[in-house]
């Protein structure tokens, strides 16, 4: 695989791809390094904000040796595309969520996901930036894949809907409500009462808007940034499940680095990493105030009759023999028993 890219196909990707298309002069020649990072989320999301700093303070720490290029918003494709892409190197980077199309080749990459395992953040990071990170890098690693230290935030996910509010599980009750494409999820709304099906996220205000599906959940950032709120009317905090992205690289591109630009690139895009974090948090509080001047009607959630749910339906017994007795272990060190 080429890593460096000649002057004509660089010029072909057109300046609105290009992160910091308008280059210094003193980076004015062609860098060493060019990288492409795919995301699925809109281009305003603090995922790309930050992505876009973090291409900015890479090139800076390494003297224009080292280029990243942003293509958000699934301008290369879904997760699916973009995770073929880059097992196959046609794409150098990708933030891709553990719970979702990662977890078909990485199993074990899902289990941060878990329903209402997580109470707040400082629970979270403690497992993610500790013991239970450590573990699913392994196994990513395993997988041929090279993963920096920090996931990135997506946040505390919500339900929103068209129909009615979700206060207790029996409002879950039939409901069409769309999920990713992914066996965690199906399985906890299943559990819940729910009926859920898959469909990508590009396809999701189109589905919420011809009622194909009534319901959907994201974190508020996410909300905001698609415009759900314009073809939904309720929100219901319930902070169900948290999901983050893992900042993947394909490792034969990875090895193309020397060690020193390795160490930097790594360095910054863990700091990014940890700043995005913030933002998401911030955002995810401020949201819910423009979110709610733009007509949606938020809840309060009470999570023990759910965690009771999921406990009464076999969820956690469950998914606690498919992750394995190890990893479940190593999650209830941060959360506490679940079941």
């Amino acid at each position: 695989m080429t890593i460096i890219l000649s002057r004509r196909r660089f010029a072909t990707l057109g300046a609105t791809a290009v992160i910091g298309a308008a280059l210094p002069l003193r980076y004015a020649r062609a860098a060493e390094f060019t990288f492409k990072w795919g995301t699925n989320v809109p281009e305003t999301h603090p995922l790309n904000v930050h992505a876009r700093k973090a291409a900015a303070a890479l090139q800076e720490a390494t003297g224009g040796r080292v280029e990243l290029q942003l293509f958000p918003n699934n301008q290369l494709g879904g997760d699916s595309d973009m995770f073929s892409q880059l097992r196959s190197g046609a794409l150098e980077c990708f933030t891709l969520s553990g719970v979702n199309v990662l977890s078909t080749l990485i199993p074990a990459a899902a289990i941060s996901g878990v329903g209402f395992a997580f109470k707040d953040y400082p629970t979270l990071w403690r497992a993610l930036d500790g013991r239970l990170g450590e573990h699913l890098r392994g196994q990513i690693g395993k997988a041929g894949l090279v993963v920096m230290e920090k996931i990135w935030d997506n946040g505390f996910r919500q339900i929103t809907t068209s129909t009615r509010p979700v206060v207790t599980p029996a409002d879950l009750k039939g409901m069409k409500i769309r999920v990713p494409v992914s066996a965690l999820w199906t399985s906890l709304f299943k559990s819940l009462g729910a009926s859920p099906t898959g469909i990508n996220f590009a396809e999701v205000y189109s589905a919420l808007q011809t009622k194909i599906v009534d319901g959907q959940e994201n974190p508020p950032a996410i909300i905001s940034a698609a415009k759900l709120y314009e073809v939904q009317k309720y929100c219901s905090l319930t902070n169900h499940m948290w999901d983050g992205w893992w900042f993947l690289m394909n490792r034969r591109a990875w090895g193309q680095l020397p060690p020193d630009l390795q160490e930097t690139f790594a360095r910054v895009v863990n700091a990014a990493a940890l700043a995005e974090r913030q933002e998401v948090a911030r955002q995810n509080d401020s949201l819910k105030t423009d979110l709610a001047a733009k007509g949606l009607i938020f809840n309060e959630v009470d999570p023990a009759p759910f965690r009771e749910t999921l406990t009464k339906s076999g969820f956690y017994k469950d998914w606690k023999a498919k992750f394995g007795p190890e990893a479940w272990a190593i999650l209830e060190d941060s959360t506490g028993e679940l079941a």
